[in-house]
């Protein structure tokens, strides 16, 4: 496991090994919560949006981050939710750990008011209570990084995420990840093409997976997506869809920035 993902994973672990809460009952009640429907489409809107557009966009808040640090600690998400819907993006994926990025709960919540699309909880998934807790801070999709979790938890938390009516993100950075995501039932797909080791973007992991992605799965690229000749790229080798983080926050026009990585002006 990378360093610096190690890191950050066991302190999540350390943490879910002292929640005391009754798993069972908070099962219960985010399966209750799924089956009343109330997620937004997350899968459903990124095909939408790739088939109208050749690219769907998962725009991300995030406040600061190990490798780059402070990107914008005070930034509004409300503010920067609505500002990148205006700007075409289809989903919008929102940091919630604390410790490392800066994100709350709070900031999910809040985006997630501001506009009608789609949230991805952008964490550390380790245990079944993350998953329970996605549910219940209102998230419509989980993020499950493959490199963070063994086989059988990976698979159960799939299957969680959708008895609570949770799109799965799953995380990979190499072939032989790809394949346990495949393996798992994974259908939505991320590559990430930065190295956890060094941090550096390697431009041709995307192209390299995506390559091996399954008919019918939908893939999404991650990291060093800079513009819209990147996501031209990304669309040709297949994609449905990019999540942009870094060049967003930084861009003095969230909204203008979205628009240009499809290419256009709003």
């Amino acid at each position: 496991m990378p360093a610096y993902l190690e890191t950050i994973v066991a302190a999540h672990r350390a943490e879910a090994s002292e929640d005391r809460r009754d798993i069972d009952a908070a099962i219960e009640q985010a399966e209750r919560a799924g089956r009343a429907g109330a997620t937004r489409p997350f899968a459903e809107a990124l095909r939408r949006a790739a088939a109208l557009q050749g690219m769907a966009v998962i725009s991300e808040i995030k406040r600061r981050s190990p490798s780059k640090g402070d990107l914008d600690p005070g930034l509004d998400p409300a503010e920067l939710a609505a500002a990148y819907e205006g700007g075409g993006a289809a989903c919008l994926s929102v940091l919630t750990d604390g410790q490392f990025f800066g994100g709350s709960r709070g900031d999910l919540q809040a985006a997630r008011a501001a506009c009608t699309l789609p949230v991805l909880r952008k964490d550390f998934t380790v245990s079944a209570l993350d998953v329970c807790d996605a549910r219940a801070m209102g998230a419509d999709a989980v993020l499950l990084i493959v490199a963070a979790l063994d086989d059988a938890e990976l698979a159960s938390f799939l299957e969680l995420s959708r008895r609570c009516a949770l799109t799965a993100l799953v995380e990979v950075h190499d072939d032989l990840e790809l394949k346990r995501a495949v393996d798992a039932g994974a259908d939505v797909i991320g590559v990430n093409q930065r190295d956890l080791r060094t941090f550096e973007v390697d431009h041709g992991r995307a192209l390299q997976l995506g390559a091996l992605l399954p008919a019918g799965v939908l893939g999404v690229a991650e990291s060093g997506i800079r513009g819209a000749e990147d996501v031209r790229r990304l669309a040709g080798a297949g994609y449905h869809a990019v999540l942009v983080g870094e060049t967003l926050v930084r861009s003095g026009d969230r909204r203008a920035a979205v628009a240009g990585l499809l290419g256009g002006g709003r």
